[in-house]
């Protein structure tokens, strides 16, 4: 019987996979992943107050706009030319404070979030931590299905928010 490489291809195959599974493989390191609750970090922030009172101020402001733009809404075809030009001024008026409450957020939020990832960070690194995750986020939109609260740093990453 006469051996063709045809034959043997086949054979090469699986002894070449056979023994590429033999082979020493090099073993990655395991990654330390933890959690944190973001709002309770914003919030230990000593300047998370003033965001708080812009937030108050707003809503209070916005909802009474908003109030008013819905009951014009609600008479539908009923609403009367005067309705109509009231409804376009809630608007405009509605629009600028909001951009007014944008641009507040901004100013004072942003330091916040600057100091709040800066200790996140530094907990992280001084802590070996791969991967830190907001927990509300990584619950609601499923991609962890189960963590155990011991990965919970929270508190300790907390004392680092200034």
């Amino acid at each position: 019987m006469k051996i063709t490489p045809k034959a043997l291809a086949p054979l090469a195959i699986a002894a070449a996979f056979g023994l590429g599974t033999l082979a020493p493989h090099a073993q990655t390191t395991p990654q330390k992943v933890g959690f944190v609750n973001v709002d309770q970090l914003f919030a230990a922030h000593p300047n998370d107050k003033d965001v708080k009172a812009i937030q108050t101020k707003f809503q209070g402001d916005l909802g009474a706009l908003d109030k008013q733009i819905k009951a014009i809404d609600a008479k539908g075809t009923a609403a009367t030319a005067a309705d109509k030009d009231k409804r376009a001024q809630l608007v405009t008026t509605y629009n600028a404070q909001l951009k007014s409450y944008d641009d507040q957020m901004k100013a004072k939020a942003g330091p916040i979030e600057t100091s709040v990832d800066a200790a996140l960070s530094s907990y992280a690194k001084a802590n070996g931590f791969s991967v830190i995750m907001d927990r509300s986020i990584a619950q609601q939109s499923g991609l962890v299905v189960y963590a155990d609260t011991a990965t919970d740093v929270t508190e300790a990453v907390k004392k680092n928010v200034k």
